[in-house]
């Protein structure tokens, strides 16, 4: 992200403060008019969804130690955005009261949440905030007609699946907004594309926005008619969704881990030099950010660079180093192909061994034969063509004699955007003063 004069604005700062001039601005609002707090029945109902609310953000859900997210806080806080909150179905509650009492109950969580020393995420926080303040926004405040959406609630009273389609687009809306504030942010630290990673971050969250979405639609729906009975009714299922989700996600880290203690028998047994599986796959994922690369491309990027030199334990003698670039072709082609047989008796990871296959096949196939080459197979050749030839470490003349062989080969052994990222990604690195992972 930029401002005027080119001066770089850090994008989780620029949520974090978006989040609180919101809560301020709707504070302010709020104090206006405080009539609610003498309604004994609409202190209950704001009180029951903060509690939902808090609770939600103490039971955060985060997959694949990538994305953080509580989804019962958002479906509460969607619900609350939404819901008439009055018995009577007039709009007692103006969108600032809505706003504050969600920013308040998360407060409540996010404390909860430290004090179980675990990590707090503001910005994730933050985006959620703004999010709820734009469906409070959009149904409360904005007039369509002359009547707000809450308004014309009981003009629609007979046709109560457009009152559902109009919660379902504006809680759409609002996770929309959310979700890009948290790309954005996301984008930033990786050093990834801005448009393109907030477009993956819409992809791989489209399965849990649409349940967040309809669950804060329903629980709006039937407030009215179930009163506060709709809060445990309709968040149990997303509940027991969270745990299968949490339950996916031990088994996929777990699985991770079952895979890097693989990559480390050839370092173990002597055929590659320490920590280099660990370096190349730092490195590649690097690449595969700066590239834009979706995230399940990214683990299967990940989960190849780590394998890529699996094929050298069929190897009689080991390579000087454990260089592969170093091998003759047919050598280098042996190892890949040995590699990736071992990791299809897996029968789990095709698409990794597919990936192993190619990562020897220059460029020139693809420009010259038009071949399909992954993209992973591209970055890990490059990345692990950096580490052999700088033996791993970053800066000096290792580093500048491993760029300067691999631009001899651009465009007929290394795909020329991939070098562009690796220049990009070592100078980043090389301007943190920090050497790549080596555990």
């Amino acid at each position: 992200m930029r401002a005027f004069g080119g001066l770089r604005l850090n994008a989780a700062w620029v949520t974090i403060g978006l989040a609180a001039a919101v809560v301020a601005a709707s504070l302010w609002f709020c104090l206006d008019d405080l009539s609610f707090l003498g309604q004994p029945e609409v202190v209950a109902v704001l009180l029951a969804f903060m509690a939902a609310i808090a609770i939600g953000e103490v039971a955060r859900l985060t997959i694949l130690g990538r994305t953080d997210t509580a989804p019962l806080s958002t479906a509460a806080a969607l619900a609350l955005a939404m819901t008439s909150i009055s018995p009577t179905g007039e709009p007692m509650v103006r969108a600032s009261a809505v706003v504050v009492a969600t920013a308040l109950a998360m407060v409540v969580g996010i404390t909860v949440h430290s004090l179980r020393r675990q990590p707090v995420g503001l910005t994730e926080v933050a985006a959620r905030v703004v999010g709820v303040a734009v469906a409070a926004v959009l149904y409360r405040r904005v007039p369509f007609g002359g009547r707000t959406l809450l308004g014309w609630e009981g003009e629609w009273d007979d046709q109560r699946w457009l009152v559902a389609v109009v919660m379902l687009a504006v809680s759409s809306i609002a996770v929309l907004v959310s979700l890009g504030l948290e790309g954005a942010v996301r984008a930033q630290r990786q050093h990834s594309p801005m448009l393109r990673t907030i477009l993956n971050e819409y992809r791989e969250a489209i399965g849990l926005t649409t349940a967040l979405v309809t669950t804060g639609a329903l629980i709006a729906l039937a407030e009215q008619a179930l009163g506060l009975l709709a809060l445990p009714l309709f968040l149990f299922p997303l509940l027991l969704t969270q745990f299968a989700v949490r339950r996916y996600g031990a088994i996929r880290e777990t699985y991770r881990q079952t895979i890097r203690a693989l990559s480390l028998l050839t370092e173990r047994s002597g055929y590659t030099r320490e920590h280099h599986a660990a370096r190349v796959t730092e490195l590649a994922v690097a690449i595969g950010r700066d590239l834009g690369m979706p995230p399940r491309e990214i683990t299967e990027l990940e989960y190849a660079a780590l394998l890529h030199d699996l094929g050298q334990v069929a190897l009689r003698d080991p390579i000087p180093g454990g260089a592969t670039l170093l091998a003759a072709p047919a050598d280098q082609q042996r190892i890949a192909h040995d590699g990736a047989e071992i990791v299809r008796r897996t029968g789990v990871l095709d698409n990794v061994a597919d990936i192993l296959e190619a990562q020897t096949t220059p460029y020139r196939q693809v420009r010259e034969f038009g071949e399909d080459l992954p993209m992973p197979s591209r970055i890990i050749k490059v990345a692990n063509a950096f580490d052999d030839l700088s033996e791993g470490r970053l800066g000096g003349l290792e580093e500048a004699r491993a760029m300067e062989r691999i631009h001899l080969g651009l465009g007929y052994e290394y795909d020329p955007r991939v070098v562009d990222a690796l220049t990009r990604v070592v100078e980043r690195r090389r301007g943190r003063a920090t050497p790549f992972a080596t555990a």
